[in-house]
């Protein structure tokens, strides 16, 4: 139309260092569910802002097409001040703040998202689907360059009750023209009277949508600063590789906007699959902010073998929370590593006021909160186990952000920090370390440095150390008592099936002092790894589907078993977070288990004592779980309804059925199973207790023969007839009853004290060892006990 082409960037570079540097803050829901039909639905979001002031100059909304409105203020002594608010199904775009919004150290940054559910006949989750919904506010930001952060976000809502005073314009629908609504979701809104062929091309065309949103999302991810749940994209490298990567991905993804090319080939249909990886993972930032969901646990049948039990384990078990431990009250800041020491008193090692977040580190993993100091509190306490009274604690002013714990068989603590990485040797009474391993706050990969170091371990026997290094490297480095390096082993998991020896955050380390192996949980590989600990030679993995994605850590008690804890599930993926019981020998569940008091959240560590008490510290609940072993669990009482049953087959192996309280289910392969577990339960008398069964009648039949042959010899009439006396008529006529047909099991199960036929029932946990005791007698009594466990060596 003759007008002149005015478009273009002017791009100007300087080496000068600039003033003011500008960043991008996100603030993203990530638990919210909008129920079908429901008119309205609110998204909150809100953090409080402990940083250098920074100056709010535009804004940005974004939700799929549920979302009515996105509102953003900053909050100061109760005091709402708009930031921005906009309809998100007007065109994306950044609009201006209207008025300059500053925001200072303490301020509360919140958001609220409305949605509504009319329509929908199904739940709506946050994903990154055309289905599913996202809540996001954008806020462009300035600060002083000295102080600057390129990326900071909110996931979270630190404070729900003060959204009852947000101003009545967030929840006031912006009203959009129609044909801004067809500009904006056009593919969505002109569906009607379409063939299938324009319906495919629809569904293209929003998986480029998707998939153009996924690109941001994955980038963002990466420069969000690496927190401890996402995935590390990039190993520590000197020479700036991964800088140099993300430059090209975000060019790439430019490009991709600029031309709005479509995805045309294989290649970047496996791009489009990873990249919903990716925002499934950033989706999961903070799993602990998601409200704890109702756990449908399916029944699954048992494996071939699995439980099975070695002749040291004769002892039937089941963990359960010792719900009268009050040691889940104690006061702790983010729970990152747990220990026994000599005398099996319970160490904690915790974070206090500090805090790993999404802006702790930079995109090299250096530690970005300095300025906070060390942390003031005591970070390593040390309680009674029985009790959780507090015994002794240390670690005041020396640690930033805790993570592995492990103390030696001299009573040391050997601790690691991931924002120094480093390792440390410290003594009960000691206030300076004993030993440093790694330079403070430089990250790096060779003998001298680590790069967020996870975990240590000591060898009881050698005395040799063994650091699993970490979340940006991928190895173990094994130190000589005096911490003399000494090799190491492992190599970043590469792309495809992660082979032997491949890691994705060695998490956590637990020796095998009865094999000499240590074993490794390989946390973002869903496995456990096993090495000879002198050479670092793979013997095995252990890996089970119930695991899930990720198997944050393991430990080790003397005589053959294992204890892990997994992580929360993946969207959309079922496998509950709990922890596992495990045969060391033969790697196979023999048990799982989950508290009553509160969820799992982030479970961090676990870790064992001989006598089967297991401690679980949470990193986002801020919690520590005491649990024990019910021992002799065939007798217990039972009740309806199916929550955790544990019954004995005659093997000894410990079968867990988990299943849902629906009597309605109709997949056939969980009646199947349903089956299967009752035959088992059935049968379900150990060897020797049927042996003593079929033994005992024979003995005593034999018996009443002589008798009565004994008495036909003796006393017999005039006539040579002779009638028993009706003692015993009635021991031969209540022998005959019973024994008719055989020994008959299921009879003496239906009158067993205890046992019903009804289904699966919770279990009591009250007075089971007694009833056991009137009950059976002392046969059953030796016969369910468990003989001592071998004396080993301890594990730490």
């Amino acid at each position: 139309d003759k007008h002149k082409d005015c478009s273009g960037v002017t791009l100007h570079l300087t080496h000068q260092k600039q003033p003011l540097i500008a960043g991008m803050y996100l603030m993203m829901s990530v638990n919210t569910v909008i129920p079908p039909g429901e008119k309205v639905v609110d998204a909150d979001i809100a953090c409080h802002y402990k940083r250098f002031p920074m100056h709010l100059f535009a804004y940005r909304v974004h939700t799929h097409r549920l979302g009515k409105v996105v509102s953003g203020y900053r909050v100061r002594n109760g005091q709402w001040t708009l930031i921005g608010r906009q309809s998100p199904q007007l065109p994306q775009a950044f609009y201006p703040v209207e008025h300059p919004v500053d925001v200072s150290y303490d301020d509360i940054l919140a958001a609220r998202c409305v949605f509504s559910g009319e329509g929908r006949t199904t739940e709506t989750h946050i994903g990154g689907t055309a289905n599913d919904e996202m809540c996001n506010f954008y806020i462009m930001y300035y600060m002083e360059a000295k102080h600057a952060v390129s990326y900071m976000t909110c996931t979270q809502n630190a404070n729900p009750e003060m959204f009852r005073n947000i101003p009545q314009e967030a929840n006031i629908p912006i009203p959009v023209k129609s044909d801004m609504l067809k500009m904006t979701h056009g593919h969505h809104e002109a569906t009607k009277g379409t063939d299938k062929s324009s319906l495919l091309q629809q569904a293209k065309k929003e998986e480029e949508e998707i998939l153009d949103q996924g690109d941001f999302y994955s980038l963002l991810s990466k420069l969000l600063g690496e927190r401890e749940d996402v995935v590390h994209v990039h190993k520590h490298n000197p020479t700036e590789k991964a800088e140099s990567d993300l430059v090209a991905e975000i060019a790439n993804v430019v490009q991709k906007k600029d031309l709005a090319r479509e995805i045309t080939n294989h290649d970047e249909r496996d791009n489009t699959i990873l990249v919903r990886d990716r925002i499934h993972k950033f989706h999961r930032l903070e799993s602990t902010l998601r409200p704890p969901e109702n756990r449908h646990f399916s029944l699954q049948q048992p494996k071939h073998g699995e439980g099975s039990w070695e002749t040291e384990h004769t002892g039937d078990f089941h963990i359960e929370e010792a719900v009268e431990w009050p040691g889940l009250d104690l006061k702790l800041g983010q729970v990152s590593g747990l220990a026994l020491d000599p005398e099996n008193n319970l160490v904690i090692f915790h974070r206090g006021d500090h805090v790993w977040d999404e802006n702790s580190f930079d995109s090299k993993f250096v530690y970005q909160q300095r300025g906070l100091g060390p942390i003031e509190q005591n970070t390593i306490l040390v309680v009674d186990p029985s009790n959780a009274k507090l015994l002794h604690s240390m670690g005041k002013s020396l640690f930033y952000l805790p993570h592995g714990l492990s103390v030696d068989k001299n009573g040391n603590y050997w601790v690691t920090d991931v924002a120094l990485h480093q390792v440390f040797k410290l003594g009960a009474d000691d206030k300076e370390p004993l030993l440093i391993l790694g330079v403070a706050l430089q990250p790096g990969n060779d003998k001298n440095h680590f790069c967020q170091p996870t975990d240590v371990a000591v060898d009881s026997v050698t005395g040799n150390v063994y650091v699993s290094d970490g979340y940006c490297n991928s190895r173990i480095v094994q130190f000589s008592p005096d911490g003399l390096y000494v090799m190491q082993w492992g190599e970043e998991t590469s792309l495809g099936r992660a082979r032997p020896g491949q890691f994705h955050i060695p998490h956590s380390l637990a020796l095998i002092p009865d094999f000499s192996q240590l074993c490794v949980a390989d946390r973002e590989n869903g496995r456990i790894q096993c090495f000879r600990s002198e050479t670092g030679e793979f013997i095995r993995e252990i890996k089970h589907k119930s695991f899930g994605r990720e198997l944050f850590a393991v430990s080790y008690v003397p005589g053959g078993l294992l204890f892990a804890v997994n992580g929360m599930p993946y969207p959309g993926e079922a496998e509950p977070v709990q922890g596992f019981v495990m045969n060391f020998s033969t790697g196979e569940i023999i048990d799982t288990f989950t508290p009553l008091r509160k969820n799992f959240e982030m479970p961090h560590d676990v870790v064992a004592s001989e006598d089967k008490t297991v401690f679980i510290g949470d990193v986002h609940a801020r919690a520590v779980w005491k649990f024990a072993s019910t021992e002799k669990m065939e007798h217990r009482s039972v009740k309806k309804a199916g929550i955790e049953v544990q019954e004995i087959k005659e093997s000894e192996t410990i079968v867990e059925a988990t299943s849902r309280n629906n009597p309605e289910t109709t997949d056939p392969l969980k009646k199947q199973e349903k089956q299967h577990l009752v035959r088992q339960a059935s049968t379900g008398v150990s060897f020797v207790l049927i042996t003593t069964l079929l033994i005992i009648p024979v003995v005593v039949l034999l018996a009443i023969l002589v008798f009565i042959r004994w008495r036909k010899t003796t006393v017999y009439g005039a006539d040579g007839e002779h009638k028993l006396d009706s003692s015993s008529g009635r021991i031969l006529g209540r022998l005959r009853g019973k024994g008719g047909g055989g020994l008959n099991l299921g009879n003496f199960f239906a009158s067993h004290k205890g046992y019903s036929r009804k289904g699966f029932d919770r279990l009591s946990t009250e007075g089971s060892d007694q009833e056991k005791d009137e009950d059976d007698g002392t046969d059953s009594e030796e016969e369910c006990s468990a003989p001592p466990p071998p004396p080993a060596p301890s594990s730490s």
